[in-house]
């Protein structure tokens, strides 16, 4: 049903947990070259031995064998590192817990988008063939350009050897320039598939005298990759490709993303858990909320606005700043602190949270600033708000706290939920602010650039997912303004709501530098909102689970049950094509369970009775992706004999792991003959 690598693993009987080893099936085209090697990196990596024989056409014997010192029985990431390695992956990376939670958001929610895009206008002539070389040999110097996504069992980095890089040439009025962007927008990416990033230009007008107007380069990148100052470095080395002819000097370059997992494996945790737990965010129920009144959430969608501070405007808040210690950052964050006190009808100080993203690039790694790979997390920052305080506590409050963070801006976010005290699938928080600071071309790369007749203008964001139901992003722009822009989930916060928060928290940067007197108290700064109606910030609505079970095809009354494991992050597609095309007698259900490792839900005992009186038939778990992960663990919790067999698949296309679990099935049928 598709030409995607997907393979599955069938596991007939499921293995006992006493068992020193056991064998299972590995269905789908695998040389034997491959075959030997997936099987040696696999054991390399776990407290097992691995082998892979074939068995016969597109089948092999996997056999795994427990160390003496290893677990009981290997757990689901053994398998899930099988399932990537034979399906054409050549290395896999652990990813951060901020990274893990983006690749969750785009799996779970694949209609969110989860898209980055800058834009910027190209001057003078465009070598098409060039520009599309240059950008070929940018992905293969460049770790990040070849990997894609696999969250079988936990969300990771899979790396390829090659990745196309796309790149489309409109001329002029085939398309206009917003409509564009919506589209590219719209079209999302495949995240198992390598290539997370495309690149469109789009011809200017003619002007008179044959010249035409510069060309508009849109970039779209997925977030949970890159983030926009990695962008910013790829654009660099496109930048040096171009001006060479299309290819850049040299070969891989390191460090990537592969050295900066092995250098955070290594981190000592000591010191960054103090003071997580002791100081950096308060208890979860201390920290205000918005008051729900009960309003529905909003249409779907995210909605973008933005306000400007003027030259003047930001450099008299630059200076009110300095001259306090601090930096406009320190100013903004403080003035989050106190919208988000005003939303909450706090009265008296109370500590207040956001996040603060930081890039992660000045940690002590060798070479880390050049990475172009997501290294950053957005970290809470924390501030007590006390109207009785003066203006410059509050302020020198920011500055300290983001001191501390920079510090601890290595450590992944599901530490700190944990160190907080929090459950781990708990918020930190709502909001979150992102400060900007660009990569700036060095100035003979644009001089190079110059002397073949071409310009380029400073990159500038379009669009992003704001992953959070509010994110504010600041940048400098080139005049000297501070540009605000508002990104928000509109079923959280509406189009007014956004307009009207982003324009007090312009008015109160605006205002700071008129609190010279250092007695100027906080609630004299927030008695300037008086009258102002506050924004209302509503939390994201939950996604709906489904009923538990649900039965999907009758089927023979005497024939196997197939039991789909759904879960977050199954393809989209994939059991819903595996029930089209499946040509089989046996009935078919939907089984829910929440993640793997959740052990059996309470629904698997009464499962062969569902919709039907008992039968002779066996129960068979299926899963695509974590769903096969969370089947292979359901099976091995649930009592000895409860279910028969298990096939599981890696995560790919719809229609590709709608295939890998028919043929799972077919060979299990045949096997049961």
């Amino acid at each position: 049903m598709s030409d995607d690598p997907v393979l599955a693993v069938v596991l007939a009987p499921v293995p006992a947990a006493s068992g020193p080893s056991f064998e299972a099936e590995l269905c789908g085209t695998l040389g034997p070259g491959r075959a030997e090697a997936v099987a040696a990196r696999v054991t390399q990596r776990h407290a097992c031995t691995v082998t892979v024989e074939a068995s016969g056409a597109g089948r092999h014997t996997l056999r795994v064998e427990h160390a003496q010192d290893g677990p009981v029985l290997p757990g689901a990431a053994v398998l899930a590192d099988v399932l990537a390695l034979a399906g054409g992956a050549g290395d896999t990376v652990t990813v951060s817990g901020h990274q893990q939670d983006l690749i969750r958001a785009a799996v779970e929610e694949p209609a969110g988008g989860h898209l980055g895009q800058v834009a910027w206008n190209w001057t003078g002539p465009v070598d098409l063939a060039r520009f599309t070389a240059a950008w070929l040999s940018v992905a293969d110097r460049e770790t990040v350009l070849r990997a894609a996504f696999d969250w079988t069992h936990l969300p990771r980095l899979v790396l390829h050897e090659w990745a196309e890089i796309d790149v489309a040439h409109l001329v002029h009025g085939a398309v206009s320039w917003s409509d564009l962007i919506e589209r590219d927008r719209l079209r999302g990416f495949a995240p198992h598939r390598p290539g997370l990033l495309r690149v469109t230009l789009l011809e200017g007008p003619p002007r008179p005298g044959g010249t035409r107007a510069p060309t508009r380069v849109l970039l779209t990148y997925h977030r949970a990759l890159l983030d926009e100052r990695g962008v910013h470095l790829l654009l660099r080395e496109f930048y040096r490709a171009y001006v060479r002819g299309g290819t850049l000097p040299g070969r891989e370059r390191r460090p990537d993303v592969r050295d900066h997992a092995r250098w955070l494996a290594r981190q000592r945790t000591e010191g960054a858990r103090a003071y997580w737990a002791t100081t950096a965010a308060p208890p979860e129920t201390s920290a205000p909320e918005v008051p729900d009144d009960g309003s529905p959430a909003g249409p779907l969608g995210i909605g973008r606005v933005h306000r400007r501070l003027r030259p003047p405007q930001t450099t008299r808040l630059r200076t009110w700043a300095a001259m306090r210690g601090a930096g406009e950052s320190s100013a903004l964050h403080a003035v989050w602190a106190l919208l988000l006190y005003r939303a909450a009808g706090a009265v008296g100080p109370v500590p207040v949270s956001f996040g603060v993203h930081l890039s992660a690039r000045d940690i002590p790694m060798e070479g880390a600033a050049g990475i172009p790979g997501l290294l950053g997390n957005p970290l809470p920052m924390t501030v007590t708000v006390d109207p009785a305080e003066p203006v410059a506590g509050l302020l020198g409050q920011a500055r300290d706290a983001a001191l501390d963070l920079a510090v601890h801006a290595w450590v992944p976010a599901d530490r700190v939920r944990v160190w907080t005290g929090r459950s781990p699938d708990a918020e930190l928080f709502e909001t979150g602010i992102v400060f900007d600071s660009r990569v700036e071309l060095p100035p003979a790369l644009l001089a190079e650039l110059r002397a073949q007749d071409v310009e380029v203008d400073a990159p500038r964001s379009i669009s992003a997912h704001p992953g959070l139901p509010l994110t504010l992003a600041a940048r400098h722009e080139a005049d000297g303004g501070l540009a605000l822009t508002a990104r928000y989930d509109r079923r959280c916060l509406g189009d007014e709501d956004a307009s009207a928060l982003l324009s007090h928290c312009v008015r109160l940067l605006r205002s700071l530098p008129d609190y010279h007197d250092p007695q100027s108290a906080v609630g004299d700064l927030l008695a300037l909102l008086q009258g102002f109606e506050v924004p209302r910030v509503l939390p994201r609505p939950p996604v709906p689970e489904g009923p538990d079970l649900a039965v999907l095809r009758a089927g023979d009354p005497s024939a196997d049950t197939i039991a789909l494991v759904r879960t977050p992050g199954v393809p989209v597609g994939a059991y819903e094509a595996l029930v089209r095309h499946h040509r089989g007698p046996e009935r078919i259900v939907s089984l829910r369970a929440a993640r793997p490792g959740d052990g059996a839900p309470a629904a698997l005992p009464r499962l062969l009775g569902a919709g039907r009186p008992a039968g002779p038939g066996r129960l068979v778990l299926c899963g695509a992706g974590p769903g096969g992960a969370a089947a292979y663990e359901m099976a091995c919790a649930a009592a000895e004999g409860t279910v028969a067999a298990v096939v599981m698949t890696g995560v790919g296309s719809g229609p590709g792991c709608a295939g890998a679990l028919a043929a799972g099935l077919k060979s299990l049928r045949a096997g049961s003959r």
